[in-house]
């Protein structure tokens, strides 16, 4: 049996040929790229007892904002656990229990721990990384990978996957230009790093680039729009390019033929949807019928009780519609879930709830109401989870709703913008 994998970490139950397996699963993971799940397949078909192939089967799914999804890992983990595995992999199934049970925080500490005792335990870098993202860490989520990056090297397969998680970690930290040298050093080892190619998105968007952001994006569209997992996302970026620019028009077309094209019901895609239409409609674009379609797919979440960051975009969805029902239904299912002493009830309490109310408001033309409560939100707003360009809507609107006002000649005081946008 194959005891170590390409960084030099101990593994178990690995065969030479299920190792191959599970490090294409890996590059795939690393790099963005759809493809991992049918290599983790083919390498626990080869070698059942792989524990890493299991941890990283149950990674993928625990790694989103879908519910459903998270609670399909329970059975993977119920695999893992039950086989032989070393002291590194022991630290990987108690992060996934911790998650399950919700409880994010100490799933942090744990996979923290196993890289400190493995700076290249490469999957517990990039869930770390996406669990600091998810929970709007992002101090952490950039001390988390400049703490391994002596460890690394371009001689190490996935060294490219690092330098493109720090180069996120410094955007979000307002440090563009390191960033945009990073995403570069990123691609010039791995063109087809999607994520690098995300971080140069977020580059322009935060400097405010939008003609060369565009120019950009199109001139490297193989790199993340043909076999990724961020390619509707990275077409989100290129309409708010257009947007930028004043090109509403074009806008729409994107939504159309990218964003809401094959009416994907994941909900990484509805959130894009959701944030595009909103920004379109507050430049003083027509969505037209496009909210009734998106309200409709995003109903089945009103009683996810799981992440603000969704509910707030679900909310959008709702309110664009003028779909009064349903904003109530989950505006009702958040009144409740801020009583629960759990991590989503903590965030309904503080973010969710007040800015899901801003956004009815904010519908209904009760613009004292939306500035009111936009204007309240605390500074751990960006516990919303997210980046700064998607947590910017709720600043974008409060904006619209105090020109609103002052076109009716009641100028609003407030005493500060909420901190969504560069907390």
């Amino acid at each position: 049996m194959t005891h170590v994998d390409q960084r030099g970490c101990d593994i178990s139950g690995a065969t030479p040929a299920a190792l191959e397996a599970y490090e294409r699963a890996l590059a795939a993971f690393q790099s963005w790229r759809v493809g991992a799940a049918e290599h983790l397949d083919a390498a626990l078909q080869e070698a059942p007892a792989f524990v890493m192939a299991h941890v990283l089967q149950a990674w993928l799914l625990v790694c989103s904002r879908d519910p459903q999804k998270v609670r399909a890992a329970q059975p993977v983990l119920a695999r893992a656990t039950g086989l032989p595995a070393n002291a590194g992999e022991r630290l990987h199934l108690a992060a996934l229990a911790a998650a399950l049970a919700d409880d994010y925080e100490r799933a942090k500490a744990l996979l923290g721990v196993a890289l400190l005792q493995q700076p290249r335990n490469a999957v517990a870098l990039q869930v770390a990384h996406a669990f600091d993202y998810l929970t709007g860490d992002a101090a952490r989520m950039g001390d988390r990978v400049a703490a391994v990056l002596p460890a690394w090297s371009s001689a190490l397969p996935g060294y490219h996957a690092v330098l493109a998680m720090h180069a996120f970690s410094l955007a979000e930290c307002a440090d563009y230009e390191r960033a945009r040298q990073f995403a570069q050093g990123a691609l010039a080892l791995e063109p087809g790093d999607a994520r690098a190619h995300h971080v140069m998105a977020h580059v322009f968007e935060m400097t405010e680039g939008a003609e060369e952001g565009e120019r950009w994006l199109l001139g490297h569209l193989s790199g993340w729009s043909v076999d990724t997992v961020v390619a509707t996302h990275c077409w989100w970026h290129l309409a708010l390019f257009h947007l930028a620019q004043g090109l509403t028009a074009r806008a729409l077309a994107v939504y159309d033929q990218r964003i809401r094209a094959g009416r994907s019901n994941q909900v990484a895609d509805l959130i894009d949807a959701a944030a595009l239409l909103w920004r379109i409609e507050l430049q003083g674009g027509d969505s037209g019928m496009r909210w009734v379609e998106l309200a409709d797919a995003w109903a089945p979440h009103i009683d996810d009780k799981f992440c603000s960051f969704t509910d707030v975009h679900a909310m959008l969805a709702f309110v664009g519609a003028r779909d009064w029902d349903r904003a109530r239904r989950l505006e009702q299912v958040l009144t409740t879930s801020q009583r629960q002493p759990t991590r989503h009830g903590e965030t309904t309490r503080q973010l969710g709830l007040p800015a899901s109310r801003a956004l009815i408001a904010y519908g209904r033309e009760n613009d004292a109401l939306a500035i009111a409560l936009l204007a309240s939100l605390p500074d751990s707003a960006h516990r919303l989870g997210g980046s700064h360009a998607q947590r910017d809507v709720l600043r974008l609107t409060l904006r619209r709703a105090v020109e609103r006002v002052r076109r009716r000649g009641r100028a609003p005081r407030i005493a500060h913008e909420p901190k969504v946008a560069h907390a």
